[in-house]
């Protein structure tokens, strides 16, 4: 199974990157499983806000303040909260799909070596300030996390690839078309 995570600082285009990888991957006949390390706290932020009497209507909407502290003191009780079930997810994944592709867009600086011990392949994802933030504010997340939380802290690793998004939608889909192919063997 090909294992891809991809990290960067919000509105990097992490998530954009994924699902084009996950399009190109699946064009070439590979089925692709996406993952994500903070599946757990998704959860957790929705019981947070049913239990506060404000339920989240859109699953996907992120309560990135929520996010950042739910993460930070789950890492601080159990450092493996999060690394554990997701490894458990992936090898469920590669038992269903051993020539598949597993990609994980939100992988943070705790997650590395975790991360590299179960094969995964680091790609950095960056785009110039200005632009992030823009994309940021344009998800319309019911709070931003904060780019300074140690949560949001980009890893100090070398990533095997690197991805610049800092054009439009059809650059970022040519990134993704030439990082599959260079991925398959």
């Amino acid at each position: 199974m090909i294992k891809l995570a991809l990290y960067g600082k919000p509105g990097a285009g992490k998530s954009t990157l994924a699902e084009l990888l996950g399009r190109e991957f699946s064009a070439m006949g590979r089925p692709v499983v996406t993952l994500k390390l903070a599946a757990p706290l998704y959860t957790l932020q929705a019981v947070i806000h049913a239990f506060a009497g404000h339920p989240l209507i859109d699953v996907h909407q992120q309560d990135g303040l929520l996010l950042n502290d739910l993460a930070a003191h789950l890492r601080r009780i159990n450092p493996a909260a999060l690394t554990t079930p997701f490894a458990q997810r992936v090898a469920q994944a590669a038992a269903l799909h051993p020539h598949g592709v597993a990609l994980c867009d939100d992988m943070r600086a705790p997650d590395v070596d975790s991360l590299l011990s179960l094969g995964f392949t680091l790609v950095e994802v960056s785009a110039p300030e200005e632009l992030r933030h823009i994309r940021k504010v344009a998800r319309r997340d019911l709070s931003l996390g904060s780019d300074e939380h140690p949560t949001e802290s980009v890893p100090a690793c070398d990533p095997h690839y690197r991805v610049v998004n800092d054009g439009d939608a059809e650059q970022l889909r040519t990134r993704a078309a030439e990082l599959a192919r260079e991925m398959l063997p």
